[in-house]
């Protein structure tokens, strides 16, 4: 019995949607991670990117547990000295909430060539909507 190993040609990607208010902010980031490097379909190829689309919805409305809203801190530098800046995630979810859970997923890819197109295909909407409807995306329960 030989290995099946896919070829970029016969990439099939589907679009899938999941609520962000349901699981905590890991659990959501695990999933989503999952499904954009397509760990799930039986066709995987680790050096092929045959993931999916991944919309993820009421990213305002984010769960997570314990005290990680006023612990978990985000971090950015200018480049000059002493110009260290960190955000609270409370503050991250209240300037941009898409921007806690792509980091979250960013986290969770791996560190390749192929991980910017993978991050690509993630959609992350603010409410309840989304502008994905054409696409027919599936529910992730």
């Amino acid at each position: 019995m030989k290995t099946y190993s896919m070829k970029s040609a016969e990439i099939s990607r589907d679009w899938w949607v999941i609520d962000a208010s349901v699981l905590p902010l890991g659990k959501l980031a695990v999933v989503v991670a999952d499904k954009l490097m397509g760990k799930s379909k039986v066709t995987y190829t680790p050096h092929i990117d045959n993931g999916d689309y991944v919309v993820v919805v009421n990213a305002k409305n984010l769960k997570v547990t314990g005290e990680k809203m006023t612990d978990k801190k985000y971090y950015r530098h200018s480049g000059f000295p002493g110009g260290l800046k960190e955000l609270r995630l409370e503050e991250v979810i209240e300037k941009d909430p898409s921007y806690a859970i792509k980091a979250a997923v960013k986290g969770m890819l791996p560190k390749n060539k192929l991980a910017a197109d993978r991050l690509a295909r993630l959609r992350v909407f603010d409410g309840p909507e989304h502008t994905h409807a054409a696409q027919n995306p599936k529910e992730i329960k």
